[in-house]
């Protein structure tokens, strides 16, 4: 990779992996782009940046021959719970956004990472180790996006050639950014309450039980999928992930740890319904397999880290 575009660079991972890259690939070389959440400060002053509507295919083309781009890290996107208030709109977005990249990624040869969701599963698949290949029949409007990403990104790279590679991520956790709109989200938000010295009402129920996984995992998976050989590659944009597993209640016990009087409620509500439809636990060897992956965090090593870090920006006063 030498010229980088990021798209959605304003959201949760985009927020993140984007000063990453430019670590790594030099400011210049990392275009930011973002729609209706502006960019932080750092992410203006670091690099590149420029206003995208990923709907709007001539001004992604634009934009990706003014700085002679050659990958793009698609991560716009309408999540989960905000998706099933607004399921047109997230159809429009996801499905419109990525067919305009992958077109531009045919005609230009470029390549294309896509971060799909563990969001593609549904009742019928099996929740534990739930496989690489097996029944999927998602039952919101987000995952049913994710899931025809992943067959249209094969078939750009069956019929096209387009070098396009992806992960199914599990719930994403940060510290550096508010929760999303996702289902997971409710992980985050409890740190948020805890460090804040705030008691928490949970969307989910105590018992449910979710794949997670910590944003500096998330980005590594990201980057090193992407710098993979491609020979060793065995699959194109639906590559399982999974980094650990827990229960609300066990993560509540688990701040506890660091904050003994944390209190929570739970009180399901829609979004319940959705969080029954997913995994409890993920089979990554294939990712193993093919491109090394290992996780770095558990979730001990991830509260630990994030409450060090949330309390840091709290007496910053960023939170």
């Amino acid at each position: 990779m030498r010229r980088i575009l990021v798209t959605g660079a304003a959201g949760q991972i985009g927020s993140e992996l984007t000063p990453r890259l430019r670590e790594l690939y030099g400011g210049e070389n990392v275009v930011a782009t973002f729609h209706i959440k502006k960019l932080g400060e750092d992410l203006l002053s670091s690099g590149p940046c420029e206003h995208l509507d990923v709907t709007d295919a001539k001004r992604l083309r634009e934009i990706v021959e003014e700085y002679d781009i050659d990958s793009i890290f698609h991560l716009a996107a309408i999540l989960s719970a905000k998706g099933e208030q607004k399921p047109q709109l997230a159809w429009h977005v996801n499905m419109s956004g990525l067919y305009n990249v992958l077109e531009v990624a045919r005609e230009l040869e470029l390549r294309v990472f896509y971060p799909s969701s563990i969001a593609v599963f549904s009742p019928e698949t099996p929740r534990d180790m739930t496989p690489q290949l097996t029944v999927m029949r998602p039952r919101t409007i987000y995952g049913v996006t994710k899931l025809a990403g992943e067959l249209l990104c094969d078939y750009y790279h069956n019929r096209f050639g387009v070098d396009v590679r992806g992960v199914r991520y599990p719930g994403v956790i940060s510290y550096k950014t508010p929760p999303g709109g996702g289902t997971t989200d409710y992980a985050v938000e409890m740190f948020y309450a805890a460090v804040k010295g705030e008691p928490y009402t949970c969307f989910v129920r105590e018992d449910t039980v979710l794949p997670m996984i910590y944003m500096p995992d998330c980005i590594k998976a990201a980057i090193q999928l992407m710098e993979a050989d491609a020979e060793r590659l065995t699959r194109h944009a639906d590559y399982n992930l999974a980094s650990m597993s827990f229960s609300a209640g066990e993560l509540a016990e688990e701040i506890r740890k660091h904050i003994p009087d944390f209190k929570v409620v739970y009180k399901p509500d829609y979004r319940q319904r959705i969080a029954d439809t997913w995994p409890r636990s993920i089979d990554d060897s294939a990712a193993r397999r093919d491109w090394g992956w290992k996780p770095s965090y558990g979730l001990a090593e991830m509260t630990r880290d994030m409450i060090e870090n949330l309390r840091r920006r709290l007496e910053e006063g960023l939170l």
